[in-house]
């Protein structure tokens, strides 16, 4: 296959995976408003089976203080009660929790394809443009999720995630898109393998800890003016305790990475143009991110902050990181800038 088959296949591999996260976009969505409360309702079914039903089987029937506790006997009544008609409308309902994963580990694939065949067209680290450098924060953002949704049990942030993923990847495509071709000569040095990788890999982690923390915020405003009720999409949503902690860890897994990205962007800036440290605009804001993320890990462990004050100086360090990504590659020059 020759390099531009390669490339239109990156290309068309590209339009699947954005498809293919917006149907699990969906599919977390529909789980989160409904999959839990079917769950919760085939429960109340079967505790509500009439006494008489009970009476004629000879079970014993438990009531708990909740009104819907059973014994093993009465369980068994229960079930036996519901009949293959019950059966049925278990298999009627949409597991939607395993369609979403399902079409996340298919798009990501499909996303992973993206990367390999643009990389093998361009016999280079795809990487090396905003369009390249875009689709692989977006990669990195939803393979960290689906390795805190595996760690974690974290599937109630697949729709986020998968929102940040597809407006991403359509900005990508349709404003930043590139076609495959040479680097310049600073560029194309194995440190780009190391030094971007290191930040692609970070940008993702954050972004997944950003998910969690805004979640937590507008779970906390909403539960201090008493609008989580019972049953709605907010009341399915971990503790603001959970979100909280979840937020910290992937915070921690990612700050060590993200200050190997700049000591080893330093190393490669004296090979590239002869010294470390320039106060480019790129190195500049790169480090203004990792003290704010450094502020926060520290108040954390030593001013003992958490919760509402510590998630604000979260989201001004995702903040700046986001800055750093968009605004300072198109509004200031320099040497790492596309402005």
């Amino acid at each position: 296959m020759g390099d531009a088959d390669l490339a239109n296949l990156s290309d068309k591999l590209m339009l699947t995976t954005v498809v293919l996260y917006i149907i699990a976009l969906f599919a977390y969505a529909a789980d989160l408003g409904f999959g839990r409360r079917r769950r919760e309702s085939a429960v109340a079914e079967v505790a509500a089976v009439p006494a008489a039903v009970a009476e004629k089987t000879g079970a014993k029937v438990l009531v708990a203080a909740g009104g819907a506790g059973t014994g093993t006997e009465g369980g068994e009544a229960a079930a036996s009660a519901s009949g293959p008609a019950g059966e049925d409308g278990e298999r009627r309902q949409v597991d939607w929790a395993r369609l979403a994963i399902l079409l996340n580990v298919l798009g990501w694939g499909s996303h992973l394809g993206v990367l390999v065949s643009r990389g093998l067209a361009a016999d280079r680290w795809p990487w090396a443009n905003m369009y390249e450098f875009l689709a692989a924060i977006s990669f990195a953002a939803v393979t960290a999720f689906l390795v805190v949704m595996w760690r974690y049990k974290a599937q109630f942030l697949g729709a986020f995630v998968m929102v940040a993923a597809v407006v991403a990847l359509g900005v990508d495509n349709l404003w930043l898109y590139d076609s495959v071709g040479p680097v310049s000569p600073a560029l194309n040095s194995y440190w780009i393998a190391i030094h971007v990788t290191a930040a692609i890999t970070a940008t993702g982690a954050f972004t997944v800890a950003g998910a969690s923390t805004i979640l937590y915020l507008v779970k906390v405003r909403a539960e201090a003016r008493k609008a989580v009720a019972a049953g709605g999409v907010l009341s399915r949503l971990p503790s603001v305790e959970a979100l909280d902690r979840l937020s910290l860890r992937v915070t921690m897994f990612a700050f060590p990475i993200w200050t190997a990205a700049i000591i080893m962007g330093a190393i490669w800036a004296d090979e590239a143009w002869g010294r470390y440290w320039g106060w480019d605009p790129k190195e500049t804001w790169s480090f203004v991110t990792w003290i704010i993320y450094a502020a926060y890990l520290h108040a954390r462990s030593t001013a003992g902050w958490k919760g509402r004050k510590a998630a604000i100086l979260s989201m001004v360090a995702f903040a700046a990181l986001l800055f750093n990504f968009f605004g300072v590659n198109y509004i200031f020059s320099g040497m790492h800038s596309y402005a």
